[in-house]
């Protein structure tokens, strides 16, 4: 496994219906933490792991994603005609964040296959995929000292080996998320290695309470793989079925993420992070406080 990773594969093209009806024309990755899109947040945690090149998986009615990390020349000269320079710059350091690829999935056939659309474009070199609609605020504590990427960047670097994120959930949970089996009780700050990915188990069929969240670094070797997979949950490629042949093979380690985390396709956390951003903002946080004593 080479050591250096330089891209990212963000799947973007599911439906997003946890959103509908907002993501019927506009894409999840799109909602907004107050003026924030979801996908700047983790395109600047992808930055902050030294990644150059983000490569968007994308489907039809997606344009809106390459297009806001794009420049924009009307939109600034616009703005700094009437004096809105601050304005400007902003959107112009948007633009200027990094380098913007895409490919489409042509059927929805699962995250597994929107991994296995990005292989031209990611070649034979390692990676790391982010999922759109993981949120791991850049504000929490543990994300400042070690955001999720990078620490998977890391650790892929030093292991020589695939690497994926994990939290432990409840057992109610685990009918929600891919689910590893470990080689140990449990996880605290070293990596552990994987001995199994099981997507969505049940409860009383769940192998821990260790689930797989939206950050993964990869040998391209996972594309043979997710090539040579058959469909299983839902009718899909899913990924987890490619990484517990990578597992078996070649090793696949879990690190356990400490920091604070949203799932934005869950109205809850979603509402959580829009409440957290506006105690952060100076001119918000005050109305805020109040509002919610008030309640």
């Amino acid at each position: 496994m080479a050591s250096k990773i330089r891209k990212v594969v963000i799947p973007v093209a599911g439906l997003g219906t946890r959103g509908l009806p907002f993501t019927k024309e506009i894409p999840k990755e799109m909602l907004p933490i107050l003026d924030i899109p979801t996908i700047q947040f983790i395109v600047e945690e992808v930055i902050a792991a030294g990644i150059e090149q983000v490569i968007f998986v994308t489907s039809r009615g997606k344009n809106a994603l390459q297009d806001y990390f794009d420049s924009s020349p009307a939109l600034d000269a616009f703005l700094r005609k009437r004096g809105k320079e601050e304005l400007a710059d902003k959107l112009q350091k948007i633009g200027n964040l990094c380098e913007v690829l895409s490919v489409r999935q042509k059927e929805p056939l699962g995250l597994g296959h929107a991994v296995l659309c990005a292989k031209p474009i990611v070649g034979n070199e390692n990676f790391a995929v982010c999922l759109g609609d993981e949120m791991f605020p850049p504000w929490d504590e543990w994300n400042r000292k070690e955001p999720a990427l990078r620490l998977l960047v890391k650790t892929s670097e030093e292991l020589k080996c695939s690497v994926v994120g994990t939290v432990e959930v409840s057992p109610q949970e685990t009918k929600s998320y891919g689910i590893i089996k470990i080689a140990e009780p449990t996880i605290s700050d070293k990596p552990v290695r994987v001995l199994e990915t099981v997507e969505k188990p049940s409860p009383e069929k769940a192998p821990s309470r260790f689930a797989i969240v939206g950050r993964y670094v990869f040998d391209p070797v996972i594309f043979d793989y997710l090539e040579a997979t058959q469909k299983g949950a839902g009718g899909e490629i899913q990924l987890t079925d490619g990484m517990m042949k990578l597992s078996e093979r070649e090793g696949l380690y879990a690190v356990k993420i400490k920091g604070c985390r949203y799932d934005i396709g869950n109205q809850f956390q979603y509402l959580k992070a829009q409440i957290d951003e506006g105690l952060r903002r100076p001119a918000l946080a005050p109305l805020l406080k109040d509002y919610l004593k008030s309640l």
